[in-house]
């Protein structure tokens, strides 16, 4: 019992400050991006070379005061006394996430991240193949950013985009769907963090050295470094969706559409970060068309999980009359025994004041399932996850049969 409980308030302390340092990495992040697109040059200082100005102001109000904005095109003449690095933010997001999901997915494999059905794993070689992959998938997209291929923005881009996918159905042929979307956005999240420690802060570290030697810093390093930060910025948004997927069962119900998913997501997520790219640096210039077009790619993903879903209709046999939905849970009798029979049997060795699956203290979400009156006020929760996605029970644990699904789909479309 004291480990269900050690399990459930450190995943909770450990997911507190993964969105708390979330929430001040990308609020910084967007700021900057926001601050360096709406950056003009300074007309009142020389050119420099070429010239481009040396120097970029902006100026902006908040909380009662002015401040003025000014970005130096390679590094000022000398460094002030004290400088603010933006760091710690980006690697207490990924330390916290790192913990969390070895928390939570490693630790509790069986229930969250092995799925027999797609492949027979144990949980130490899961875990292994979950880190393996997170180093790798760092080591090619740093590989690509450094080839000759990184040179154009948009081959880099593309090629980038086409990693994510193949590595999501990669992920979607070893682990459960709820883990393949939780390590394609832990991937992306690690390209993010590593972005920042292995190329970011080292570039800004040798500008900073020849300052200090009196030498003019090499502005390769700064090119580099936005080229990472804009790469960061267009892939914040999915990354947010995809790691608030595993609470979402739609979203993982078929692992077979997870690819479409994520490259529909990615489409979203990067269009809506490009409208407000391009509006800060000009207002006029708005490219309301991008609303549009992710609007769509969210319609599609909407679509792809639904009709891909493995509730359907046709596919549980519900005779051709029966309507799944009309669940009014007010007044709802309780279920008929051969229901009741199945619902406990599959579920309440969790969903029960008393749960007996290892590793749980407490019924998830304070769910009951071991009475037929609870049954009867979880039939919209019981729909969503037995009948529509087969997300419960996690990975099948308990062996429910689609006939039992059959069973309690034809109950909840006669709920009376």
């Amino acid at each position: 019992m004291l480990d269900a409980y050690l399990l459930e308030w450190g995943g909770m302390l450990l997911r507190w400050l993964h969105v708390i340092t979330a929430i001040a990495w990308i609020g910084a992040s967007f700021f900057f991006i926001h601050l360096d697109a709406s950056l003009k040059g300074d007309t009142t200082l020389p050119a420099g070379e070429g010239g481009k100005p040396e120097q970029y102001v902006a100026w902006q109000v908040h909380g009662g005061g002015f401040y003025e904005m000014r970005k130096y095109l390679v590094a000022p003449a000398r460094l002030p006394e004290h400088l603010t690095w933006h760091k710690w933010q980006a690697y207490w997001t990924w330390i916290s996430g790192f913990f969390l999901l070895v928390w939570v997915y490693y630790a509790q494999s069986e229930l969250y991240l092995i799925d027999p059905a797609v492949m027979a794993l144990s949980p130490l070689a899961a875990g292994a193949i979950g880190i393996a992959a997170l180093v790798f998938g760092w080591l090619f997209y740093d590989w690509l950013c450094k080839s000759p291929l990184g040179r154009n923005d948009v081959v880099l881009g593309g090629l980038g985009f086409g990693y994510v996918v193949a590595a999501s159905w990669a992920f979607a042929s070893v682990f459960s769907g709820r883990g393949a979307l939780i390590h394609t956005g832990a991937l992306m999240a690690t390209i993010m963090t590593a972005n920042v420690f292995f190329n970011i802060m080292p570039g800004q570290r040798k500008v900073i050295a020849a300052l200090m030697a009196g030498e003019k810093p090499d502005p390769k390093h700064g090119r580099a470094a936005k080229q990472r930060s804009m790469h960061n910025n267009y892939i914040t948004l999915p990354v947010l969706f995809l790691m608030l997927s595993n609470h979402y069962p739609v979203t993982y119900a078929n692992s077979a559409v997870i690819p479409v998913l994520v490259a529909l997501i990615i489409v979203a997520g990067a269009l809506i970060r490009h409208f407000y790219n391009v509006r800060h640096a000009d207002h006029a210039k708005s490219p309301w068309w991008t609303w549009a077009a992710a609007i769509v790619a969210l319609w599609l993903a909407f679509w792809v999980a639904m009709a891909s879903s493995p509730g359907g209709r046709e596919r549980l046999g519900l005779a051709a009359g029966a309507d799944p939905a009309p669940l009014m849970l007010a007044g709802m009798k309780p279920p008929p025994d051969e229901v009741s029979n199945i619902v406990t049997g599959r579920c309440a060795m969790c969903h029960a004041p008393q749960p007996s699956w290892p590793g749980i203290g407490i019924a998830p979400k304070g769910v009951l399932l071991h009475e037929p009156a609870f049954i009867a006020r979880q039939a919209q929760a019981i729909r969503a996850q037995a009948v529509m996605t087969h997300a419960m029970p996690p990975n099948n644990l308990s062996g429910m049969t689609p006939a039992e699904r059959r069973i309690v789909a034809t109950w909840l479309a006669n709920p009376r």
